[in-house]
Order: structure tokens, then C-alpha cells, then sequence
């Protein structure tokens, strides 16, 4: 358990924890985690009764090929649906998954307390001032391009090492520009293919051991279909399976779209680590 800076306030943090998605977007790649506002306080309900500890909302969909869109329409569909969720869920904690700094700084005052950015800064110079401003947490994923170019041929010499690199150098930058607070995100399946994703996996200590806490996004992802031939909608024991081997390598978030069969997940194998 730890503490972490959200505004004025220390919040306590109690690893491993499960995040729950709502993408505001109506091109997600799994199709049930599509929501309006009215569906958002129905979600968030029962994903917070299902022991979900974080509510991540997005407005831009960040799927492989996703087409950026402008400022505006993210802003529209993205800060009502967090005003409306912290004003009906208050003690809720709400991410907001943008790259764009003038989005995070509309959700952290419309009542979000983190900043979820698959960019770690790299797509807007303004994001890593605007978090430190703001004085909240900071997720920083790994992604090679973007995400309309991101699964164009993926290439690495050495996967594990470029992308530790990578986020060790952010999660530097992050600090120096004043975040207290960085959850660090391998990326699987932003600019990686599927051996890629499982390198990844399979030597998790290594992000680990850059000593921030670690969130993984597995969530019915392209590497559990193309292994077990299923599609996004087939793909919850094969997530299950995957967030399991995450928590037994070190992850401390599972960001999901099925919030209870991953918080079984973590009581399960927080009761073998209770044999040791």
C-alpha cells in the first residue's frame, strides 16, 4: 500500500487493484464497453459493486487503425459522462485516457483524479507540465507510433529492453517536470505483435524493477485471439488467464472491461501468495 498525491489530498493505494473501462467512443474494440452517459452511471455502478478500485473513461478510441479525432468531439464525449459519473459516484476514482493536456486538465476539474495518457507525453509537449500542474497521478504507456499506424509492421531488436528503456526515460521525464506520482504501462498491443506482446509478458519483472507500480492492459486484446482463435467477444478466460501470469510477474493494476472475473483473479492468486 502506498500514497499517492490527488490535488490537495493523500489517497491510499492498495496493490493490486482492478480498473474498470467505459470508452466513450462508438468504435471500441469490445463492443459492450461502448457507453453514453446514461449507460456510463449504469456501468460504473456495477462495475464499483464488483470491487473495481478505478473508473477509466476515454473518449477517442485508441484500437489498432483508430482514426484520430479532433479536440472538440473528444471533449464531447468524454468530460460529461466524468462530470455526470463523479457527481452521482463521488467516491469514486476516475482516469480519464486522453493524450491531449487541455482534455485531462477539463476532466480532473469535471472530477477525475488521474491521468491515463497512451502517449507518456510524447504526442503532446504540454501533458507532463499540465499533470504536474494539476497534481495528480500519471499513467505513462509504451507505444510504438500511433494508434492508426501503431500494428504497421512493428519492429524491435529487443523488446523487453527497448521498451524498459523507453519507460524508464519517461517515467524520468515525468518526475523532472514535477508528477509525484507515475504508473507505468507496457503497451501490449500498441506497436507490438503477438510474440512481441508475449516477450513482454514473460519478462515483466523487467518494468517492474524500474520501481513504479505497473498496469497491464490484456483485456480480450488480439494476443488472446490469435492463440486461441476467438474473437474480442469470446476472448474473458483467456484475458483471466493472461491478468493471472501479470499479478504473479509484478503487475500492481489490471485495467478491464470485466471487473469482476478480474477481481477474482487478484483474490485468487493473493491467496497463494498467502501460502508462501
Amino acid at each position: 500500500m502506498i500514497s499517492w498525491r490527488v490535488k490537495d489530498q493523500l489517497r491510499e493505494a492498495r496493490f493490486p487493484m482492478v480498473m474498470g473501462i467505459i470508452n466513450g467512443t462508438p468504435d471500441s474494440f469490445h463492443v459492450p464497453s461502448r457507453v453514453r452517459v446514461d449507460d456510463a452511471l449504469r456501468v460504473t455502478e456495477r462495475m464499483l459493486e464488483d470491487g473495481a478500485t478505478m473508473i477509466d473513461i476515454g473518449g477517442m478510441s485508441t484500437r489498432p487503425g483508430a482514426e484520430e479525432v479532433n479536440e472538440a468531439e473528444e471533449q464531447h464525449r468524454a468530460i460529461p459522462m466524468i462530470a455526470a459519473v463523479a457527481s452521482r459516484f463521488p467516491e469514486a476514482t476516475l482516469s480519464i485516457d486522453t493524450w491531449r493536456a487541455t482534455i485531462a486538465a477539463e476532466a480532473i476539474a469535471a472530477g477525475a483524479s488521474l491521468v491515463n495518457d497512451i502517449s507518456a507525453g510524447a504526442l503532446d509537449e504540454d501533458m507532463l507540465p499540465t499533470v504536474a500542474k494539476l497534481g495528480v497521478p500519471y499513467i505513462a504507456m509504451h507505444m510504438q507510433g500511433t494508434p492508426r499506424t501503431m500494428q504497421t509492421d512493428p519492429r524491435y531488436a529487443d523488446v523487453v529492453a527497448e521498451v524498459t528503456l523507453s519507460l524508464s526515460q519517461r517515467l524520468h521525464a515525468a518526475h523532472a517536470a514535477g508528477i509525484a506520482d507515475v504508473i507505468l504501462d507496457p503497451g501490449f498491443g500498441f506497436g507490438k505483435t503477438t510474440a512481441h506482446n508475449y516477450a513482454l509478458l514473460n519478462r515483466l519483472g523487467s518494468v517492474v524493477a524500474l520501481g513504479a507500480p505497473v498496469m497491464v492492459g490484456l483485456s480480450r486484446k488480439r494476443m488472446i485471439n490469435e492463440v486461441l482463435a476467438t474473437t474480442a467477444a469470446e476472448a474473458l478466460n483467456g484475458t483471466t488467464a493472461l491478468n493471472a501470469i501479470a499479478l504473479l510477474k509484478g503487475a500492481s493494476i489490471l485495467r478491464v472491461h470485466d471487473v469482476k472475473e478480474a477481481v477474482q483473479c487478484v483474490k485468487l492468486v493473493a491467496a497463494l501468495h498467502d501460502q508462501k
